[in-house]
């Protein structure tokens, strides 16, 4: 299908060469390295045994499920509903979270499946499922069906430059730092870094980047770098950019190492962020486990809303076996919609924080089918997937989503759960997205998008 897709090996996706000093950072996917361990993740159980409350009806077909993660704040739900014991109260005692080294790590786990000795799902970038799913990114391109079940999160990411490109215009709009990439370009080019090609990380970057009219494609470098080695890079000046979320944007700030641009709540309000997704093999066979997991998830997600839980939501991410942090307040100030940017401008904004089950827009766990395209749109739009995907009303691209996008199911855990109808969406589609720059994305008319975009790859 794409050539591109075929030249990049499950190694190739990692790259490590260095680059010109300076920085940028953007989306939540950096992470402290797992302790050495099998499939490159490091594991933890669930040691709560209280009995489930499902009714036998609900009683799902096994206590167990593995499932995998990266250490920043898009895994909340999955590390709270194991700690907080929300799994177990609907009958999963025995859910594994694997601490993942990278993305690529987490892909080649879910093609091995559990009972390899991966994962049966878990946390992802978008479109990562639907890319897995059509065998685009998987060893010898195989098709392994995934189910996008639950959004996990919206915010809680970043774009952070180095500190030696302080003043010099680099903020949410670049169009006064459009002559420095223009001389960098003529030298060494300014360099963003991402984790994984293709995903939400590298998408932001390139919007943001887009915006102002500087071509991702030809104005910068853009390359991949694992999740473990991006700080440390910043800290020794071997990159121009990156993406990165909370806890990272304190710690860049607090250690003096970069300040940040914007947040992609700036970019995007209220924009989908990462989601919880599942190898379609175990939920076919586990239907009722799959719903006692997406309970235990909303539920997590329901407390993490809670601003007075948030403290103790810092103090069990922050524990060794999960983010690894010096220091819980490390996540403290973020998750009230505290940000210094370190340039002297300071964000003290909740509606700016990290929400996991409700945002301004209505529900955030409800993974949006309409929310699906974009995220596979920009992908055309940058020559990732063929132009035929969003041909036709983008009739592929749909039928791909119907595929992947199991909303139903989430509907009818939500159900399950007791959620109130109010909170229960009745549109596959969220509509008419806007972002900071005024364009606007209308999900019936992907097409016309594209066409409105300056910058892109794709001829439409």
């Amino acid at each position: 299908m794409s050539e591109f897709f075929n030249q990049i090996s499950r190694r190739k996706f990692i790259t490590t060469a260095g680059v010109s000093a300076g920085a940028v950072f953007l989306k939540g996917c950096l992470g402290n390295p797992p302790e050495p361990g099998n499939s490159g993740s490091t594991s933890t159980k669930s040691e709560v045994q209280g009995a489930a409350i499902t009714n036998p009806e609900q009683k799902p077909e096994t206590t167990k499920a593995k499932l995998g993660y990266i250490p920043i704040v898009e895994s909340a739900p999955l590390i709270i509903a194991l700690e907080k014991g929300f799994f177990a109260k609907y009958g999963m005692s025995e859910v594994e979270l694997s601490k993942q080294a990278s993305w690529g790590s987490a892909r080649d786990n879910v093609e091995i499946g559990s009972a390899g000795g991966g994962i049966d799902g878990g946390q992802w970038q978008m479109p990562m499922p639907h890319l897995i799913t059509e065998g685009l990114i998987t060893k010898g391109n195989k098709k392994i069906p995934m189910y996008v079940l639950a959004q996990l999160i919206t915010h809680g990411n970043a774009i952070a430059i180095a500190n030696k490109h302080l003043g010099k215009g680099i903020s949410l709009k670049l169009d006064a730092a459009k002559p420095l990439f223009a001389q960098l370009k003529s030298s060494t080019p300014f360099t963003a870094a991402f984790t994984f090609p293709h995903v939400n990380q590298d998408l932001w970057i390139r919007y943001w980047l887009a915006a102002s009219g500087i071509d991702p494609d030809t104005d910068v470098k853009l390359l991949t770098v694992p999740a473990a080695q991006t700080v440390a890079n910043m800290k020794t000046g071997t990159m121009d950019a990156f993406s990165t979320g909370d806890p990272w944007p304190f710690r860049l700030v607090n250690d003096k190492i970069g300040f940040m641009a914007a947040l992609t709540a700036e970019i995007w309000k209220n924009h989908p962020e990462e989601y919880f997704a599942m190898r379609g093999d175990w939920v076919d066979q586990h239907p009722k486990a799959t719903k006692a997991l997406l309970k235990g998830i909303m539920e997590a997600q329901q407390w993490l809303d809670n601003f007075d839980n948030r403290k103790e939501a810092a103090d069990i991410l922050a524990a060794k076996k999960y983010f690894g942090l010096s220091s819980p307040e490390i996540l403290a100030n973020p998750y009230q919609g505290k940000y210094d940017m370190g340039d002297g401008r300071k964000i003290d904004d909740k509606s700016m924080a990290a929400y996991y089950w409700k945002d301004e827009k209505g529900s955030v766990s409800y993974p949006y089918q309409s929310h699906d395209l974009w995220f596979i749109t920009e992908n055309v739009r940058w020559g990732f997937l063929p132009k035929d995907y969003i041909a036709n009303g983008a009739a592929k691209a749909k039928e791909l989503i119907k595929k992947v996008n199991r909303e139903d199911i989430w509907k009818e855990a939500a159900k399950e759960l007791g959620v109130p109808a109010a909170d229960i969406p009745s549109s596959t589609s969220r509509g008419v997205e806007e972002f900071f720059d005024g364009v606007k994305f209308d999900p019936e008319k992907p097409e016309e998008y594209l066409k409105s975009l300056k910058i892109k790859k794709v001829a439409v």
